[in-house]
């Protein structure tokens, strides 16, 4: 066994040499040919080809530090490295590996230039082939590469890497990203501590100087709000949460008090042409008492401060998946952050230049923000293919789709419609009851009967003649319509004759003066004995005075069971008003009508048993379902026992 071992060993140390020599030619003529017959000729031999190919790269790479530390020779030794790796003959983590030993050789500027290869590359390292397999390695010596570098002469180094890094993996990653939503408590804003006299600066606003004193307090209460921005989890305490209400008061009343006032760059003097028009970016402002007076005059000064009050407010009343179920601020609490939100916005609005515009983006920003926090909220999931990948990355989207049973479930346990459509269903869920929706005020589009009778009542009360051809109430289309909307809006469509009326015109006319009686102010004079004769002659020629109305026997046939559905007489009619007549609003709402038809039957007889009459009369003239029966079964459902036996009685004597 131990033989066997050392010519393994031996084995592997000889085709390692082999390589290291066949490399130092390809590196030259970067031509990996020679590789490839040297891997095919040894795969039926006992020794692990990709680990000695692996080792020889690294030991190149190491000769090529030691050496003189080329970076274009090592940049090669890099690519055809990816290319054996594709030719899968090597390791697929060996390029990230040379590239991890390569860093760690050089020295901070010429990691620089290796950096720029690095990133010229990121689409191959986001290659299946790669990715899977290097992408903690890449990560790994990206965090190796930044803890070396200094964070202030190198900050445009450490962005770079943080591009990359952001470019190399998706939003998803969650290595990149703050799953439990913690705060970064380090960054702490020093002040003094110590108290010192009040600032007094001269400064030069709008042509005019003007003195600004700043004391200690505010200065302590203004970077005291710092602490709260960095940590806003401290506004959940009591005692916390007043002190920053007081600062941030006193802070915004002082914003409030202190307008800005902007010179454009139009009236600056000539002289100011030279000078260059960069603002000047502070990544953290510096906290001297005396320089507080002039901050507050600074425009990006001042605009910073006031979107960190935003930042802190929109995460007080957001809801967050990882605070605290303490972390909930109450109803007061609410309406005070609310009111400082519009506070704020109105003094971006007021701070120039551009404030209405640029009020507008921090909107925008914060909407998004929104949404962020929305998908951290649930879990972070992956973002699906969009419709500009190939057709064929679009199918695997289409087949991840959430199956339409869950998608109909889950829609049914919030209270809403899927329709399959997306405006649909927009469109099915605007109301929680569709119905009651479709029944309120402004989906009325019936007029009113004063604008559509206005034209006719006008030819009535005119004093000139109007010819039969031109009369409104002769045209059968405005008939058909009139008598449709006086049945919805007019309580002098309900009549107490049982005969059809003679001609319809004449009964619109009827109608129509009823109508222009009761227009708001119109004084009525003579108008009901004129409609009292009109009415009598309207249904003059068809009255048959008549003491009882013929009994119809209805036959229905259910299985050879015949049931006789009487009709109602006179006289049965005058018993059972007499005997209903207590309770005959209680009976009208059992049968449907509204309270105004109940007030219409109040004010047109003249006492309840009368009331109870027209009540019966109408039901056993319009409802097909109207009977004794029925009329018996209603009374005994609402407890009136003593009515329904009278009517049983009846019922009896007609059998």
């Amino acid at each position: 066994m131990d033989l066997f071992q050392s010519l393994s060993s031996l084995n592997h140390l000889t085709v390692k040499r082999d390589y290291k020599e066949l490399l130092k030619d390809v590196l030259v003529s970067k031509d990996i040919e020679p590789i490839e017959s040297k891997y095919k000729s040894l795969q039926n031999s006992a020794v692990d080809i990709r680990a000695a190919l692996d080792q020889a790269f690294r030991d190149v790479g190491l000769n090529l530090l030691d050496i003189d530390a080329d970076i274009e020779r090592l940049k090669n030794l890099v690519r055809l490295s990816i290319e054996v790796c594709r030719k899968e003959m090597a390791t697929t983590t060996l390029p990230v590996v040379l590239l991890a030993d390569i860093f760690e050789g050089l020295t901070l500027d010429l990691c620089e230039d290796m950096f720029t290869f690095v990133e010229e590359q990121v689409n191959v390292w986001k290659e299946e082939l790669f990715f899977t397999s290097c992408k903690n390695n890449l990560l790994r010596m990206c965090n190796d590469l930044v803890r070396r570098l200094s964070q202030t002469s190198a900050t445009v180094l450490c962005g770079r890497i943080s591009l990359f890094l952001a470019k190399l993996f998706p939003f998803s990653e969650r290595s990149g990203l703050n799953i439990v939503s913690e705060f970064n408590l380090e960054n702490v804003t020093e002040y003094g501590a110590d108290a010192s006299e009040d600032s007094v600066t001269e400064i030069e606003i709008a042509g005019s100087k003007k003195n600004i004193i700043i004391d200690y307090s505010l200065y302590c209460k203004f970077w005291s709000l710092q602490d709260f921005f960095r940590n806003p989890n401290q506004c959940y305490n009591k005692v916390q949460w007043k002190v920053f209400c007081s600062h941030a008061t006193s802070v915004l009343s002082t914003f409030e008090a202190l307008k800005l006032d902007y010179v454009s760059k139009d009236s600056k003097d000539d002289d100011d042409d030279d000078k260059s028009d960069d603002t000047p970016y502070f990544p953290k402002y510096p906290t001297n008492q005396k320089l507080l007076d002039l901050q507050i005059y600074d425009v990006n000064f001042r605009r910073s401060v006031l979107v960190q009050f935003l930042i802190l407010f929109q995460y007080l009343t957001s809801s967050v998946k990882f605070k605290s179920e303490n972390h909930e601020l109450k109803s007061d609490q609410k309406e005070w952050v609310q009111s400082g939100i519009e506070k704020v916005y109105v003094l971006l609005r007021e701070t120039p230049p551009d404030g209405e515009q640029f009020t507008l983006n921090i909107k925008n920003i914060l909407k998004r923000e929104e949404n962020w926090n929305a998908w951290k909220n649930e879990g972070c999931p992956d973002f699906k293919a969009s419709i500009s990948q190939p057709s064929e990355k679009c199918m695997k989207t289409i087949s991840e789709r959430r199956p339409l049973g869950d998608v109909l479930k889950e829609a049914h346990a919030a209270g809403k419609y899927y329709l399959g459509n997306s405006e649909l269903t927009k469109g099915w869920n605007l109301s929680p009851n569709n119905l009651e929706a479709c029944k309120s005020k402004d989906r009325d589009f019936l007029p009113s009967l004063e604008n559509y009778f206005a034209e006719a009542i006008a030819q009535l009360e005119s004093s000139t003649f109007v010819k039969p051809e031109d009369s409104l109430l002769k045209d059968g289309n405005f008939g058909w319509r009139a008598l449709r909307l006086v049945a919805r809006r007019s309580p002098h469509f309900f009549t107490y004759s049982n005969n059809p009326i003679n001609q319809l015109p004449d009964y619109l006319e009827m109608m129509v003066r009823k109508i222009a009686a009761d227009r708001p102010g119109k004084v009525q004079e003579g108008n009901d004995q004129n409609d009292a004769e009109l009415e009598e002659n309207l249904f003059k020629e068809d009255e048959q005075p008549t003491e009882e109305i013929k009994q119809e026997d209805e036959f229905t046939d259910d299985h050879n069971m015949h049931t006789i559905h009487l009709r109602i007489t006179v006289s049965q009619l005058n018993t059972f008003s007499e005997a209903i007549a207590t309770n005959w609003k209680t009976i009208a709402t059992k049968l449907g009508y509204t309270s105004d038809e109940i007030k219409f039957f109040e004010d047109e007889n003249p006492n309840e048993v009368e009331r109870a009459k027209n009540v019966l009369q109408l039901w056993f003239e319009d409802d097909d379902d109207a009977s004794m029966e029925n009329l018996a079964y209603m009374l005994e459902g609402l407890d009136l026992i003593s009515a329904a036996e009278v009517v049983k009685a009846e019922i009896a004597k007609a059998v």
